[in-house]
């Protein structure tokens, strides 16, 4: 790699934080993401209820809880990937470094860039193993001094490197599904986010590879912020500093279930000695 490479990021349209060198360790670390009072629907349907939380720069969140409870819904909702989704809107207020990312003069795509998204089934796309990696820079236009440098940084930040590195032109199918895994992280990379999120990345993968991934969210930490939805609560209390539960209530009268926010903290208080009973009884296997 050239230690002098100046790869610029492309243009903002959000503040960088001034905040980004107080170390994580202290009580004051800054949040990166700020979501307050968010309700999530689809069409008249109600998804997720008045959901306020705050994910701090440089460490690993996890949101987890049964199935239906709006964790993944509200993961998508931090880099607007729900704009996708037909009906699907969201109202409160999410903000990325103090700015509102459903502001009316926010681009979408560089929401995307910024926040970056690596989804439950590995997605290589039908390139090589190069092509993957540069796709995302060539498509926004990245100032980028060299290619090869920055795909070769990208896949070195995602553990994958010294297994890939003689064959970069050869299909990204031919690898297995934990180093496709990797490749959709480097991929991600690429495009110099500061936030990724992962919605359930281990989920399809065998335990090696599981481990692999987990190793690897540890080490991004120190560059990245990291928000992951997984089902495993022992993979949340490996990786994870703090800890969102969330569960589903029921209406009395149509018996639509809303997602609602029950506990967020420390990750070892909230499993050691949870606030609330209903977080209680799903960590020690009572529902869920």
């Amino acid at each position: 790699m050239n230690d002098n490479d100046t790869t610029a990021r492309p243009t903002m349209h959000f503040r960088a934080s001034s905040a980004a060198s107080i170390p994580v360790s202290e009580a004051s670390a800054p949040s990166v993401l700020d979501v307050e009072d968010v309700n999530i629907f689809y069409g008249d349907f109600r998804a997720v209820t008045q959901v306020s939380l705050g994910f701090r720069r440089n460490e690993i969140t996890a949101l987890i809880g049964p199935s239906g409870c709006g964790k993944s819904t509200v993961l998508r909702s931090l880099n607007r990937m729900n704009d996708l989704v037909e009906g699907a809107r969201v109202e409160g207020s999410i903000r990325f470094n103090d700015e509102d990312i459903y502001g009316k003069d926010v681009d979408a795509i560089e929401v995307r860039r910024r926040i970056g998204m690596v989804f439950q089934k590995p997605n290589p796309f039908p390139k090589s193993i190069y092509d993957n990696i540069a796709y995302g820079p060539r498509v926004t236009r990245m100032k980028v001094s060299s290619m090869d440098d920055l795909v070769e940084e990208a896949l070195t930040k995602a553990a994958l490197w010294d297994e890939v590195k003689d064959k970069l032109k050869q299909s990204a199918f031919g690898l297995s599904g934990g180093q496709q895994q990797r490749l959709c992280i480097a991929r991600t990379i690429a495009v110099q986010p500061e936030v990724i999120l992962m919605d359930e990345p281990c989920s399809a993968l065998d335990p090696i590879a599981t481990t692999k991934i987990e190793d690897l969210m540890h080490e991004l930490r120190d560059e990245y912020t990291i928000i992951i939805v997984t089902h495993n609560m022992q993979q949340a209390a490996r990786v994870a500093d703090r800890t969102a539960f969330f569960t589903a209530l029921a209406d009395d009268t149509t018996g639509d279930r809303t997602g609602v926010l029950v506990e967020y903290d420390n990750t070892a208080k909230l499993f050691e000695s949870p606030a609330d009973q209903r977080t209680e009884d799903y960590i020690s296997g009572r529902f869920g």
